[in-house]
């Protein structure tokens, strides 16, 4: 398995195919590079398509450090260096797309353009701060075990595939909570608005509910250019239940603002 070193972190990826523009996959809380399986392999037919898996995730390395925003979105910029991807799209699920939001912000010059897919919270409201606050208590209680596995459930509805929805839950809930509780304490301590309104780079994002803090008034009233999709009968992880409507919005995305960009 290839695996690139950054500060004595090791980080495991995988590539595949050839063109342009490049994608760059990025996985969510406690997931692995897996989680974008059907969209890398869609794009690698036309494109150089890249999934890494994070710090602290999959086969990569699990140091003490380095969970919040920032670092896990230096150690991807890291990664695209290194291995001279150049002008990718960032493709980010959860708190993957927080993540390529920050990669825009502090690296303008990286992204040829973001797709967020289902984010965290860019500018949370306080029931879903208080939400997220309560969660990372509760994984440093007794019960952690029992509180990640409903929390992941719950994330998973609605489903029509309980086998994909065992899948999941058993993945994330392997990750060390120590990870767990580190990256959802950097996601709270992220500034999501400063972030997008550096962002510069055509942004997509992709919703698998109405309502909550990332709704579109919300969002716009941060950026005014920023475009939004819906997925239809599927949860949090979309781009694996429904890979036939999230898919193509992100091909007809890229088509639009990256192969044909706008003036």
């Amino acid at each position: 398995m290839p695996h690139a070193s950054r500060d004595g972190v090791a980080l495991h990826y995988e590539q595949d195919g050839r063109g342009q523009p490049p994608f760059v996959f990025i996985h969510g809380l406690c997931c692995d590079h897996t989680f974008f399986q059907p969209q890398f392999d869609h794009f690698k037919a036309s494109s150089a398509v890249m999934a890494m898996d994070l710090r602290g995730c999959g086969e990569s390395g699990r140091p003490e450090t380095g969970y919040d925003v920032t670092n896990l979105a230096d150690d991807v910029a890291w990664l695209c260096d290194d291995l001279a991807i150049s002008k990718p799209v960032l493709v980010g699920h959860s708190l993957g797309g927080m993540i390529a939001i920050e990669i825009a912000a502090r690296y303008p010059s990286l992204p040829a353009a973001v797709v967020a897919v289902d984010p965290g919270p860019i500018d949370p409201l306080p029931a879903a701060r208080k939400f997220f606050e309560a969660l990372v208590a509760q994984l440093d209680g007794p019960q952690a075990g029992e509180v990640m596995r409903a929390f992941v459930e719950g994330m998973c509805l609605p489903t029509d595939d309980e086998e994909r929805t065992r899948s999941i839950v058993q993945t994330m809930c392997a990750a060390p909570r120590r990870i767990a509780i580190a990256a959802l304490r950097g996601a709270l301590a992220w500034n999501g608005i400063g972030a997008l309104d550096l962002c510069n780079a055509p942004l997509l994002v992709l919703r698998s509910r109405p309502g909550g803090s990332n709704d579109p008034a919300r969002v716009l009233s941060i950026k005014a250019n920023v475009e939004f999709g819906m997925t239809v009968g599927a949860g949090h992880f979309h781009q694996l239940e429904v890979p036939e409507q999230v898919t193509p919005m992100i091909e007809r995305f890229v088509k639009l603002r990256v192969n044909r960009p706008t003036a």
